[in-house]
C-alpha cells in the first residue's frame, strides 16, 4: 500500500490552464473519489498520477517518493479505463498476464497470479474465451485483474462503469468496493456520477474547472457542503437553492419562509441562498407555515415520489415516501425542520 500526495499541482495544454493548484493526499489503504463535470480535470489528475501526463508545475509522492521524472512502469501503479482496453486476439487469461509476461515474470509465476485473481473475480471458467465472448461486466473483470495481478501500490480506476447499463454498474460498484475491502490498496477512481462517488469513496474530492472545491466523506460532503456547489452536486435529486433573506430568525421567499436554527438568527438582513433537501421536505396542505407551490410535475417511482413544484418562478423539488393524493396543479405548501436548512452566502456562494 502507498499514500498519493498531489503538492501545488499545474497543468496547461498550450495557453489553456486545466489544473489550477491542486492539493490533495490520500491515505495508505483509502478508497479516494474524484468527481466533478466533464472538464473539470478529474482524468487529466489521474492521468498524472500514472505518469501518462506531466504536471506543469507540482510535485507528486507515492509512498513518500517523488515520481516526477519516473515513466508509468516504475511507478508501481495499475490502471483500469473506460473502454477495458483488452487484446482482442488474446484469450481471458493472457490478457491478464501480459503485463507479466512484458515485465519478463516467470510463466508459473503469471499463471499463479492470474489463478488467484480470476477467482477473486469469478473468471474462473472464463480463462480461455475471447474478449468478444465476454459481457460488458465481464470484460471490466478482466481488466481489472489485469490489474490486480501486478501487485501494484495504487489502483487507479478511470470512469470504468461508463459503458454498462443501470443495472449492471450497481452491481459492478459494489464488487469494486467489496474488492477493495479485501485488497486494502490505495484506490483513485474518477466519475462524474455522484451516486458513484457517495456509495463507494471513503473520501471524496469534488472538483470544477481544475480546482478542488471540497474534500470529504460522503456524509460531510452531504451533511455540510462547503458552497453551493457542493451542495448541489453531491445528492440527488440536487439540493434546491432560493434567494432568501433572513428575518426574525427565519429564512423568508416570496412563497413564504422556513424556521431558522438558533446560530441563524445573527444572519438578521443578510441575503442568503437557502439551500433545502428534497428528502427533507414535508408536503402539507396549502396555507400552512412553509413555501407556498404548485405542482407541476408527479413522478412517481416505487418507494418515492418525486414532486416537480414552482414557487413565484422558483424551482423546488420534494422527494417525499408517501403515497401522496396531490396531481399537477394542486397547491401545496412545503415545510422543513431547522436543523436540515442549508444557508450560503447569496453573493460568495459560500456556507454560512
Amino acid at each position: 500500500m502507498a499514500s498519493v500526495t498531489l503538492s501545488g499541482i499545474t497543468k496547461s495544454f498550450a495557453e489553456t490552464q486545466v489544473i489550477k493548484g491542486v492539493d490533495i493526499a490520500i491515505g495508505d489503504g483509502e478508497f479516494a473519489v474524484f468527481v466533478g463535470p466533464s472538464g473539470c480535470g478529474k482524468s487529466t489528475l489521474l492521468r498524472m498520477i500514472a505518469g501518462l501526463d506531466a504536471p506543469t508545475t507540482g510535485e507528486i509522492r507515492i509512498a513518500n517518493t517523488v515520481v516526477n521524472d519516473l515513466p508509468p512502469k516504475q511507478r508501481e501503479v495499475s490502471m483500469v479505463f473506460q473502454t477495458y482496453a483488452l487484446y482482442p486476439h488474446m484469450t481471458v487469461r493472457e490478457n491478464m498476464g501480459f503485463g507479466l509476461m512484458i515485465a519478463g515474470t516467470a510463466a508459473q509465476a503469471i499463471a499463479s497470479k492470474v489463478a488467484g485473481a480470476a477467482r477473486m473475480l469469478g473468471l474462473d471458467a472464463l480463462l480461455d474465451r475471447l474478449p468478444k465472448q465476454l459481457s460488458g461486466g465481464q470484460r471490466q473483470r478482466v481488466a481489472m485483474g489485469r490489474a490486480m495481478v501486478r501487485d501494484p501500490k495504487v489502483f487507479l480506476f478511470d470512469e470504468p462503469l461508463s459503458n454498462l447499463d443501470a443495472k449492471l454498474r450497481v452491481q459492478m460498484r459494489t464488487e469494486i468496493r467489496a474488492l477493495h475491502q479485501r485488497l486494502k490498496t490505495t484506490s483513485i477512481y474518477v466519475t462524474h456520477d455522484q451516486v458513484e462517488a457517495m456509495t463507494m469513496a471513503d473520501r471524496i474530492v469534488v472538483l470544477r474547472d481544475g480546482k478542488v472545491e471540497q474534500i470529504g466523506t460522503p456524509v460531510e460532503l452531504y451533511d455540510r457542503p462547503g458552497n453551493a456547489f457542493v451542495a448541489t452536486f453531491i445528492g440527488s435529486p440536487s439540493m434546491n437553492l432560493l434567494p432568501a433573506t433572513v428575518q426574525g430568525g427565519s429564512a423568508g421567499t416570496p412563497g413564504g419562509a422556513v424556521p431558522l436554527p438558533a446560530p441563524a438568527q445573527a444572519l438578521e438582513g443578510r441575503k442568503v441562498l437557502l439551500g433545502l433537501r428534497p428528502e427533507h421536505l414535508r408536503v402539507q396542505p396549502a396555507g400552512t407555515p412553509g413555501i407556498g407551490c404548485e405542482v407541476k410535475v408527479v413522478e412517481f417511482s416505487g418507494a418515492d415520489t418525486l414532486l416537480a413544484c414552482e414557487s413565484h418562478g422558483q424551482s423546488v423539488q420534494a422527494l417525499v415516501h408517501d403515497r401522496l393524493m396531490v396531481k399537477p396543479g394542486d397547491m401545496i405548501s412545503l415545510a422543513i425542520a431547522p436543523e436540515h436548512v442549508h444557508l450560503f452566502d447569496a453573493g460568495t456562494q459560500q456556507r454560512l
